[in-house]
């Protein structure tokens, strides 16, 4: 059975974010058994959360009408997931902080739904210290807070990737270093989600063997 990575690009525009996180996705689907998918922010009306708790006392998804409703089934489907930003104020963008504000029917609802799958962040700033850590630590509290599983990629490249665009799309590229950051944490989430994949098929073969 095939692993599905999403990748979530939250830049409200096509730039070196999504070119970054293209580059995650390719380096993520050299293991066999892995499957990709792009999702972006981009264009997409997504209202924060107001906090005015109809999920929480009808039981029930978010009220509000808007791209969210699409964009909550594609996201859960999913079995791990690469969350990339532009460095916007020191952290992530408002369209990605709206995004995970509307997950609270998560919390409250269906808390079974984002369990055990795995989560890596990733940020793009335009100068070479500018905010990337921050953005990608917020990042990953709001994996943590949805009940993800956070892989920080591989050794060196410390809580996930982290990458300096000089504000080009052909900048990121040239960032050889903040590059190899993204494709360790790409290969690691890959890596924990097949793995959680097969302890899964695992036991639920031995449950099934059992009952015979």
């Amino acid at each position: 059975m095939a692993v599905k990575i999403l990748g979530l690009c939250g830049s409200p525009r096509k730039g070196a974010t999504e070119s970054v996180l293209r580059e995650a996705l390719q380096e993520a689907a050299t293991l066999p058994g892995i499957e990709t998918e792009l999702v972006t922010l981009r264009g997409k009306k997504v209202q924060p959360c107001t906090g005015c708790n109809y999920c929480k006392s009808h039981k029930t998804r978010c009220n509000v009408q808007d791209d969210m409703q699409a964009l909550f089934n594609t996201f859960v489907a999913a079995d791990a997931f690469l969350v990339a930003s532009p460095v916007y104020v020191m952290g992530p963008t408002p369209q990605l902080a709206a995004f995970f504000s509307r997950l609270r029917p998560i919390h409250h609802v269906f808390p079974g739904a984002l369990r055990n799958k795995v989560g890596g962040a990733i940020a793009v700033g335009g100068t070479r210290n500018g905010g990337q850590e921050v953005t990608v630590n917020t990042i990953i509290n709001y994996l943590l807070t949805r009940g993800l599983v956070v892989v920080g990629g591989e050794i060196g490249g410390y809580a996930g990737g982290k990458v300096w665009s000089q504000d080009r799309v052909e900048g990121a590229g040239e960032d050889n270093i903040g590059m190899e950051t993204v494709r360790g944490l790409a290969r690691r989430v890959a890596e924990l989600a097949l793995l959680l994949q097969a302890g899964k098929e695992a036991g639920a073969a031995g449950v099934q063997g059992n009952q015979q």
